[in-house]
């Protein structure tokens, strides 16, 4: 590969980052710049790295060996693991410049669509060129983009920054190829203002799927920010036992008043999760998991568990349950793993290949019980079942692990300073 002269801020986000002798550090997440009280470019300070834990540290580029196509290379393997914390005066080129309001030097408002960095002769980097997008007023044409130097702009500081109103459009399009989980870690670290912004223009699926990923200071904070119909609407979109889980966080009286603006077929499951403590089987599992009939076969199991929206716990074991399905459901009968599914013939009933030995849980089974049954079984999966056979939900090793965690485990990661 070969280095590059002109890296823009867009297309450097995600790339994988490796050390000098080939081993993966992270992934690149945002380039850090210290702006000036003149108009000459600034300084690029570093860079902010997302190890495979999900912390986040910064690199200063001094450390930053090359910059190619497709991956980052340090000089060095050695990196300073402490947590990445934005000073005052350092602004995030991805998280707070993009969509940035700007004036053109012919007195046309735009917006700050990207930002290129460049090596200078003292090897040091700066933002020399910013592509802009004048605002023309009509909503239904978006200009053509320009490429400019970034003495060709104004209004842009720290205090424009934290003070303006912004669009998020941008950044949007850079979270497009991000996991939810990536989005969540990016959104803990900017500040409130743009996180609102950024809550304002997703539509309620990603915002909810992103919100799940948050620490729960952060979802109160968001869910708080929005307005009440809003806040219903993505805790509709959200998982029930996410949802279930966030709201029992709330006051009563806030609780009452979302819950009884959410449909009510939406709330119902909602509701019966919070009559259990949120340590126990009741409280952990999803009301949601993957319930068949007797008599449906096992190319229809296997055309259930592929659901992309099915996580990969929920979806390696489907539970085979007489007539109503949704829960709580009729008599349950057992369960039959993916494994099991794969090796038998399409057009058999799944009635036929059940596993009806496996043991159930109880939803007032303590945390400290679900975590033996797991180890004990070696089930990423577990069905929840009442004392009159009714199929309640099931419980996956992941809300397990979000339990056992420490509390605060989404904003240190795995490892330690």
């Amino acid at each position: 590969m070969v280095a590059v002269n002109r890296v823009f801020a867009a297309q450097l986000a995600g790339l994988p980052v490796f050390g000098p002798d080939g081993e993966s550090i992270g992934k690149a997440r945002d380039i850090v710049i210290g702006l000036r009280i003149d108009r000459q470019p600034p300084r690029v300070l570093g860079m902010v790295l997302e190890l495979a834990t999900r912390r986040r540290i910064f690199v200063p580029m001094l450390r930053v060996n090359a910059i190619e196509p497709n991956a980052v290379t340090l000089a060095t393997g050695s990196v300073n693991l402490r947590q990445f914390h934005q000073r005052t005066n350092e602004v995030l080129v991805v998280g707070q410049l993009l969509d940035a309001r700007v004036r053109l030097d012919n007195g046309s408002p735009a917006v700050l669509v990207d930002a290129a960095m460049e090596p200078t002769r003292t090897k040091d980097w700066r933002v020399i060129k910013v592509a802009v997008r004048e605002r023309t007023g009509r909503l239904s044409r978006r200009g053509p983009v320009q490429v400019l130097r970034w003495e060709e702009i104004s209004g842009v500081s720290v205090s424009e920054l934290t003070g303006q109103p912004q669009g998020a459009q941008e950044l949007l399009t850079v979270f497009e190829t991000m996991r939810a989980v990536d989005v969540a870690t990016t959104l803990h670290d900017l500040p409130a203002k743009r996180r609102y912004e950024v809550a304002d223009a997703m539509d309620d699926e990603r915002l909810a799927d992103i919100i799940e990923e948050l620490p729960e200071e952060d979802q109160k904070d968001l869910l708080a920010y929005l307005d009440d119909e809003r806040a219903a609407d993505i805790l509709e979109a959200m998982d029930p036992d996410d949802a279930a889980d966030l709201l029992a966080e709330l006051s009563e009286v806030d609780k009452d008043r979302l819950l009884g603006l959410m449909e009510p077929e939406e709330s119902a499951p909602v509701k019966r999760l919070l009559e259990y403590n949120f340590d126990t089987a009741g409280g952990l599992m999803t009301p949601e998991p993957v319930v068949l009939s007797p008599d449906a076969t096992v190319a229809e199991a296997l055309a259930r568990v592929r659901n992309p929206d099915l996580t990969p716990a929920l979806a390696s074991m489907v539970f085979v349950c007489r007539a109503p399905s949704a829960t709580p459901t009729g008599r349950y009968l057992g369960c039959v793993h993916i494994q099991r599914l794969l090796r038998e013939p399409p057009f058999d009933l799944v009635a036929g290949v059940l596993d009806t030995d496996l043991a159930r849980l109880s939803p007032t089974a303590s945390l400290a019980e679900v975590t033996r049954y797991f180890a004990a079984y070696n089930l990423v999966c577990a069905p929840v079942v009442d004392d009159t056979d009714h199929l309640l939900g099931a419980v996956t090793v992941d809300d397990v692990l979000d339990h056992l965690l420490p509390d605060n485990w989404r904003e240190t990661g795995l490892s330690h300073a």
